[in-house]
């Protein structure tokens, strides 16, 4: 008896030791916010502080936005200096920054009108979702797409063309009835599919490349409440698994984690969905973690950071624990209010970067096997990956989803030297020759580590991006750091 309760508490103690550990570690933190000002603006990834000429913040009102924005291109041509547009900076390669350049700071600009009887949102650009779900939630609405979290920028998310849990739905250009695009000769144009269309499939997706989108119609859906399931599946049947649990009711969600341990690594997943059991009624509330269980939460996450012990802790409370510890029912609202506190790196020295590969949905394993290979123990410290759904995108031009792919997102914690960002970009540069060898391909709003040469294999049809983008903006006013890179000359800097 007294072998059985000292083995159970040595059971205990690690767990609960390492957990202290972190919370000690992370006490010292305090949340750190991305440098913004002339001397040096900076991205989420905190990796480059780029020198900028200005910083424009437009008025909350429309207007009156609008008219400083035209005088600001007024400016910009006469001086020949480029400009770029930033909301939330949640990209990580300089999209919404140019050396020297004017950077236009769009977050004020945020109202929002909802047309009930057509379940149609107009937005403005500077909004972030975390505001639009709770005014659709009174409403008893919801959004149709957007990422895995909500203090993102309406116009962020369609210069991205983003995507998230939103089982079976192209990414969010799908859900856009309209936009009103700024162009570099002062005019607003009106893009939809039957109006300006080529600029419609251009601008989203375009990284701001076009003109400054200021406002956008977007479809919503009904907010819905959900059952939340949980399956504990092999990587290779991971896509048959979740075609099963589609087909056996109305999944609305879906997402799942890959095991980062040494022990099954990228062999074993949980794939976790929401099924739809009926509407969620108008002001249904979106309740707030408790600080312990949010404290919790991050401590779990933050504790894998280099620490494979902590990596196994996860996996096995996020297998054998969290399906009894977290709620089973929700609405969609409620899983849409995702906050990046729950997992952000505070830690001064080090930062976290995100790489994103789309296959075609059969050749996931393959993919897979060649990553394992790529990311022997040691490599890289990879805390997560999450695999989501994303439908055939048959509406922008530069599009990831030629056809229905896994999205897999890479989620990696490094040290903010030039010696582990130059290993970073040796590895994603691996990573991006596996994604095509299977017929794949990569996301763009990360770091600039692909050489020219593999963003111009993965898409193809860049030649024709860039070409309409001179025809629209000869004078190459909208630039950031990622065209510069990959741009054509003169305006390309990089390798």
């Amino acid at each position: 008896m007294c072998v059985a309760i000292v083995a159970s508490l040595g059971v205990l103690v690690h767990p609960v030791v390492h957990l202290a550990r972190t919370a000690s570690r992370e006490s010292a933190f305090v949340r750190l916010t991305p440098a913004w000002g002339p001397d040096g603006v900076e991205d989420a990834s905190r990796l480059d502080s780029t020198p900028v000429g200005g910083i424009v913040r437009v008025p909350a009102e429309q207007d009156a936005a609008v008219e400083l924005l035209r005088r600001v291109l007024v400016d910009a041509r006469a001086r020949h200096v480029p400009i770029s547009i930033a909301g939330a900076r949640h990209s990580m390669g300089g999209q919404t920054v140019t050396t020297n350049g004017i950077v236009v700071d769009m977050l004020p600009l945020r109202g929002m009108v909802l047309d009930e009887s057509r379940r149609l949102l107009h937005v403005q650009a500077g909004a972030r979702w975390e505001e639009v779900i709770p005014f659709l939630g009174k409403h008893g609405l919801s959004v149709s797409v957007m990422q895995s979290d909500s203090p993102f920028t309406v116009g962020g998310s369609l210069s991205v063309n983003c995507h998230g849990w939103q089982n079976d739905r192209p990414p969010i250009a799908s859900t856009v009835e309209s936009f009103r695009l700024l162009l570099a000769d002062g005019r607003i144009v009106r893009c939809s599919r039957s109006e300006n269309a080529e600029l419609f499939a251009a601008a989203l997706g375009g990284y701001g490349l076009f003109g400054i989108i200021v406002d956008a119609d977007l479809r919503v859906v009904p907010d819905a409440r959900y059952r939340v399931e949980h399956m504990r599946v092999a990587s290779a049947g991971y896509v048959a698994a979740l075609d099963a649990r589609v087909r056996s009711g109305p999944v609305a969600l879906a997402y799942g984690r890959l095991n980062v341990n040494r022990d099954h690594f990228l062999e074993r997943a949980v794939l976790t969905t929401y099924v739809r059991t009926s509407d969620a009624p108008p002001g249904e509330p979106i309740a707030e973690l408790a600080p312990w269980a949010a404290s919790l939460e991050r401590w779990v996450f933050r504790g894998s950071q280099g620490n494979d012990y902590g990596k196994e802790l996860r996996w096995a409370l996020e297998t054998n624990v969290a399906p009894w510890f977290f709620a089973r029912t929700t609405h969609r609202n409620q899983v849409m209010q995702s906050r990046v506190q729950l997992y952000e790196n505070r830690d001064p020295s080090r930062t976290d970067v995100l790489q994103e590969y789309f296959l075609p949905r059969g050749r996931l394993e393959e993919f897979l096997g060649r990553v394992r290979a790529i990311l022997a123990p040691g490599t890289a410290d990879l805390l997560n990956v999450t695999l989501r759904d994303v439908r055939r995108d048959g509406d922008t031009l530069l599009r990831y989803a030629d056809t229905d792919v896994m999205a897999l997102v890479f989620f990696f914690s490094q040290s903010r030297t030039a010696e582990a960002e130059a290993a970073m970009q040796a590895l994603a540069r691996e990573l991006i020759e596996a994604s095509l060898a299977v017929g794949g391909r990569y996301y763009l709003p990360y770091r600039l580590h692909a050489a020219r040469e593999q963003f111009v294999r993965a898409y193809p049809m860049q030649a024709a991006f860039f070409a309409l983008k001179r025809t629209v903006d000869p004078e190459e006013v909208f630039q950031n750091q990622f065209y510069r890179a990959y741009g054509p000359s003169p305006a390309r800097s990089g390798p």
